[in-house]
């Protein structure tokens, strides 16, 4: 059982409440990722198929990352407004909230599963496949899409029990899907000899488990708020401010997707399916690189939102500032882990002697510089805190759809062939990210009121 108190985020240290919320959280998310990247690791290593199966999944990225898109705008929307009206002391506002974003899930994830599923083999071939890779790509996705409701009403409500002071049972939410996914994945792959299948039907019942423990949370005692069959009624002026502030995190998953769709068709023409390969490898570990500085900035959130909520504007700027710190330290230090050991990295991934050649090349150029995200995960993190969600949707946009989409399809025409792909990346966090965060230096965190207790214009 947790602290009566540890869902009042004005009381303590402000970087003791961050820290206590960012722990479990990247545990959690480190775990979440477990989902997928064990999937490709047991597939990778496949005997015969294992790079060929490896690519076919890496063109299944695009349609999983839109349904997260659509599990951001509503939970990423919902929770910061959840937490500002507790914070507020309005639990029956916090109750609508949490009502109106589990029908916008629900309705969602059954309409995505649907459209998926009958133009997937259109969509596969126009995101890159060749007739060998999209036997792999099919035979995985239209498994892995019928688990669609229980991922996004999972993930999308983990950040409601969060923002309730209940890190550990987020924690709880991934612990118990990724362990079941750990046991699963090799009994149905290799044990039952269901490849790319086995590991699909794997992560689905695996999702299933945590969507369960998510509902049974909101069913007991421990939680604060509740789903309430009168507030599952959509209501406008709550679905506008919800879709509002998560439409930077829709944005950002939306453009991941774009920028996904371009890599792989661009490679597909200037390197052929390898590469292909080689970009689901990037991916794989980027998602585990940054997943602790997502992790630190998911768990300041809360604290922040909560405590802008109560008007204790000197605690917002200092979890801002301890936020920033301890997110470009640590891209510090994975940024020398990537330099240091790129062909332990890529060997994670593959044993494929041409995969990890062209890998450990590409690994250090699309991690140059990797400090510079963490600049841009802090100021998405303080605009969608405090609302300010134009701003967030504006920088979410020009990293990635104004500038590393564009520079994927130029640089390689440039002279600079497949390299150019993975140039783009660090071109993209550099210019995005500085820009974001001065901007929310100058334009939020200075203008956030010298005294607490006072409104906020």
């Amino acid at each position: 059982m947790e602290a009566k108190n540890s869902s009042d985020f004005t009381q303590g240290k402000v970087w003791r409440s961050i820290v206590a919320q960012a722990v479990p959280l990247t545990v959690a998310q480190m775990v979440q990722l477990l989902y997928n990247v064990v999937d490709r690791i047991y597939i990778g290593h496949l005997p015969d198929v294992g790079s060929m199966a490896l690519t076919g999944i890496g063109l299944a990225f695009p349609l999983t990352t839109l349904i997260s898109a659509f599990t951001y705008l509503y939970g990423n929307g919902g929770a910061p407004l959840f937490a500002i009206a507790r914070g507020a002391q309005d639990d029956k506002r916090a109750e609508r909230i949490l009502g109106q974003v589990v029908t916008l899930l629900t309705v969602s994830a059954a309409a995505l599963m649907a459209v998926c599923y009958l133009f997937r083999r259109p969509v596969l071939y126009l995101f890159g496949a060749s007739d060998a890779s999209y036997v792999y790509a099919d035979a995985y996705l239209k498994i892995y899409l019928l688990g669609t409701p229980c991922t996004m009403l999972a993930t999308g409500l983990n950040g409601f029990i969060n923002a309730q002071g209940h890190p550990r049972v987020g924690m709880g939410t991934t612990l118990l899907g990724a362990a079941l996914n750990l046991v699963l994945d090799p009994l149905f792959i290799f044990g039952l000899g269901m490849g790319v299948q086995g590991a699909a039907i794997a992560t689905v019942l695996s999702q299933l488990a945590s969507v369960v423990w998510v509902l049974l949370f909101f069913a007991g005692r421990q939680s604060i708020c509740r789903i309430r069959r009168e507030n599952l009624r959509l209501q406008l002026p709550l679905v506008r401010d919800i879709l509002g502030l998560g439409m930077s995190g829709f944005i950002m998953a939306g453009t991941n997707c774009l920028v996904q769709v371009v890599c792989n068709a661009t490679l597909r023409v200037w390197g052929g399916d390898l590469y292909v390969g080689v970009m689901t490898i990037l991916n794989s570990v980027r998602e585990i690189l940054s997943l602790p500085v997502n992790g630190i900035t998911s768990g300041a959130q809360p604290v922040l939102s909560y405590n802008f909520g109560a008007q204790r504007y000197s605690r917002v700027r200092e979890g801002i500032r301890f936020t920033a710190l301890l997110g470009a330290g640590y891209t510090v230090a994975a940024w020398a882990v990537v330099i240091a050991m790129p062909h332990l990295l890529v060997s994670i991934f593959t044993s494929d002697p041409a995969m990890l050649e062209a890998g450990q090349v590409a690994l250090k150029q699309y991690f140059f510089g990797f400090f510079f995200m963490a600049f841009q995960f802090v100021g998405q993190a303080c605009f969608t805190s405090l609302r300010c969600p134009k701003r967030a949707v504006f920088f979410s946009l020009l990293r990635k759809a104004v500038i590393v989409a564009p520079l994927t399809i130029l640089l390689p025409q440039l002279g600079m062939g497949v390299d150019g792909v993975f140039w783009a990346e660090p071109i993209s966090n550099a210019i995005g990210g500085l820009a974001c965060f001065i901007t929310m230096w100058l334009t939020l965190y200075r203008r956030l009121p010298a005294r607490d207790g006072v409104e906020f214009e």
